[in-house]
């Protein structure tokens, strides 16, 4: 009888899909997936440590998992991400019956480090401080047949004062360009129909190919720049438009979607490229973290708050109802009244259409954990969070709120997780949208918006779409066949 393995992920899409490869490379071992938690033979804890909360997620679920341990003492668990490449040994000394360790540049040893285990009857820690090589040939397990990740850079160059990624990601490197495409391509002829780029800094991608390449005299740079570059004026510069513009190209890719670009990097070729090819949606995730310029200096972000008004102004004017999301940080070290107050008025001259908040939270070994002299109290913490949220629903409603009546392209995802009666999917900008009706997961449906809300819409489905709805002009075609709403 075959083993059975259960992954739970903390944090970003970076670790969905890296515990996307993890569930690959089990399968491939033999293994299957377990119903839930209490059913596996292994289980998998994929980590964040971005805040402190994470920690205490993690250390948390392994106090639950010591009892599991000891009534079956086969149980293998494993700790994988940023979090065990951050505290490394220190998870087996705070939790001693977990059985592997493993960071972020060894996903590929995922299996062969539970039969090491296993075999050698102690723990293995394995963490290495840079990846060997890409992952991007390891198998992968997706939850959605319609909709894959495609990594296309890891780590980061930037040193912003709050973030931990740089110390457990490593440097950036990005991915040869031609084997992106390869990718995508092998996904489409799979059935895929929409990709999310990812990386730290996905506008920033390939600045390091092109640069190492500005000095190399022989050979040809195509596979690893791209034709554009390759034939074109070779000096150092991102090659993220050029991208953009290839996977949207790809014959059975009809939504293309990307995250995190980084604002002191949105640059006009991007904007141009999201304009101009069909494929991109129109959503835009542009972090601010704060609206205050002395804020942002001390955050060493790169960026003024009128710069990143005038570069969103830039993608506003250029992508027709482009909808756009942030993050914000609050309670940065040194943040005072006028400081939150800019912020304030940013994120309400902005619009939002929602917005990932935080508390500050420091993280040993980056700059603004030792700021503690600067510290924000936790009363006016919790006072200035509760009024950013106030302003940003505000927003996310009216922005909600100007799309009932409208049709909408819906990708069905599936069953509602709070409702199974009906379905959920997404519009070209990302809003969830839950509907009556009978679809599959995958399908393409026009669903009218009847209703609004804070975090999702609700509609009435009017149609299937059918057919490619990109056409060689750029021009988006439906068509519509009745369907009765159930």
């Amino acid at each position: 009888m075959a083993r059975t393995f259960f992954i739970r992920t903390f944090g970003c899409q970076m670790n969905e899909h890296d515990s996307e490869r993890i569930a690959g490379l089990l399968e491939a071992d033999g293994m299957e997936p377990a119903a839930g938690l209490a059913d596996a033979d292994v289980v998998v804890l994929n980590t964040c440590c971005i805040r402190e909360n994470a920690d205490n997620k993690l250390y948390g679920t392994l106090g639950a998992l010591k009892s599991a341990r000891l009534a079956n003492p086969g149980l293998q668990i494993m700790v994988a991400g940023c979090l065990a490449q951050k505290d490394r040994d220190l998870v087996q000394r705070r939790a001693p019956h977990v059985d592997v360790v493993l960071g972020t540049h060894n996903v590929h040893r995922a299996a062969e480090l539970l039969h090491q285990a296993r075999a050698c009857g102690h723990p293995v820690m394995e963490i290495l401080d840079e990846s060997e090589a890409f992952p991007s040939a390891l198998p992968v397990r997706r939850d959605l047949g319609h909709a894959a990740w495609v990594t296309i850079q890891v780590g980061c160059d930037n040193s912003c004062a709050f973030c931990i990624v740089p110390s457990v990601r490593g440097r950036e490197i990005s991915r040869p360009f031609g084997d992106l495409v390869a990718e995508v391509g092998r996904l489409a002829a799979a059935g895929v129909v929409e990709v999310t780029l990812l990386g730290q800094n996905v506008n920033s991608y390939g600045r390091d190919i092109t640069t190492r390449w500005r000095a190399v005299t022989e050979g040809d740079p195509s596979w690893e720049a791209g034709e554009a570059w390759a034939g074109g004026e070779r000096r150092p510069r991102p090659l993220f438009a050029d991208l953009l513009r290839a996977v949207g190209a790809t014959e059975g890719i009809r939504r293309v979607r990307f995250t995190s670009p980084h604002p002191k990097d949105l640059r006009p070729e991007t904007i141009a490229a999201m304009a101009e090819t069909p494929a991109v949606c129109e959503h835009l995730h542009l972090p601010l973290q704060a609206g205050s310029d002395r804020t942002l200096a001390a955050m060493h972000r790169g960026y003024t708050a009128a710069r990143y008004l005038e570069r969103l102004a830039a993608a506003r004017a250029a992508v027709p109802d482009l909808a756009v999301t942030t993050d914000l940080i609050v309670g940065f070290p040194g943040e005072t009244d006028e400081d939150f107050d800019r912020t304030l008025e940013v994120v309400a001259e902005v619009g939002y259409d929602s917005a990932y908040t935080f508390v500050f939270s420091p993280r040993p070994g980056t700059e603004a954990a030792s700021m503690t002299a600067l510290a924000v109290a936790p009363a006016v913490v919790a006072e200035r969070f509760e009024r950013l949220r106030v302003v940003v629903e505000r927003s996310a409603r009216a922005r909600h709120q100007a799309r009932v009546g409208r049709v909408e392209e819906v990708v069905v995802e599936g069953p509602s997780k709070k409702d199974p009666a009906l379905l959920t999917g997404r519009t070209r900008q990302n809003k969830l949208v839950h509907f009556a009706g009978a679809a599959r997961p995958g399908d393409f449906a026009q669903v009218t918006v009847t209703r609004a809300a804070t975090h999702y819409l609700e509609g009435e489905l009017v149609g299937e779409l059918v057919g490619d709805p990109m056409t060689t002009a750029g021009r988006r075609t439906r068509t519509r066949i009745p369907v009765a709403a159930v």
